[in-house]
């Protein structure tokens, strides 16, 4: 089969159109939805012309995996910790909010790429210059990552989206709900949830700020 050619005015092909096309895949339907075939449909070209620029699907994950990791604002050393911690768990909040199907491969591969371990290194880097003793330090990063992919694993699957959706469901909840059986459960849906300017998604900031405060303490004599 001939190679498909590119249309006048089309960029041409290159490694970082690719990776830009795959992420764009990716979270649209997931990497079990990613094949060359259906990256090289998406740019307007043959999937034999890709291996030109990657070697295969799995070198394609491997390198949008860091491109992820690589939107996530890393923490300067001389920034205060405790600014540069929050900073960067809500930077990774929001990256794996967009980017859903990349938190189980991210750490599950182990071979991590460049990006990535720069992104620890600049983690490492701000504790330690901010006085951390490398074992607290190595236990605050396992421990706010665990919190931020928890949290955004928990988000991901609420069946609303938005705070204006909240009212719906949990009026479909309340409707076949045993208030008999669970009265404290009921209390805290009446009169927390569904009071006026709750949102769900606020228990993040919440719960950042009590994980925070914890290594805090561990770090101060």
């Amino acid at each position: 089969m001939p190679a498909r050619r590119r249309s006048p005015g089309t960029p041409p092909i290159t490694r970082e159109r690719v990776l830009d096309a795959a992420i764009q895949l990716a979270d649209e339907g997931g990497v079990e939805g990613l094949s060359m075939r259906r990256l090289g449909t998406a740019l307007g070209v043959q999937a034999m012309s890709l291996y030109n620029h990657v070697p295969n699907k799995d070198a394609v994950v491997h390198a949008i995996l860091d491109r992820v990791v690589d939107e996530i604002r890393r923490p300067a050393r001389d920034t205060p910790w405790r600014e540069a911690q929050r900073d960067r768990a809500r930077s990774a909040r929001e990256v794996y909010t967009r980017h859903p199907w990349a938190m189980e491969l991210i750490t599950a591969r182990t071979q991590p790429g460049l990006a990535t371990l720069l992104h620890h290194d600049a983690i490492l880097g701000n504790l330690r210059t901010n006085g951390f003793p490398l074992p607290l330090a190595a236990h605050a990063i396992a421990l706010l990552d665990a919190y931020v992919f928890g949290a955004v694993l928990q988000e991901l699957a609420l069946p609303f989206q938005s705070p204006e959706e909240d009212a719906p469901v949990a009026e479909e909840v309340m409707a076949a709900f045993p208030a008999d059986q669970a009265p404290f459960l009921l209390e805290m849906i009446t009169d927390h949830a569904m009071q006026p300017g709750y949102a769900f998604t606020d228990e993040f900031d919440w719960g950042l700020e009590l994980v925070l405060d914890g290594l805090e303490r561990r770090l101060t004599p």
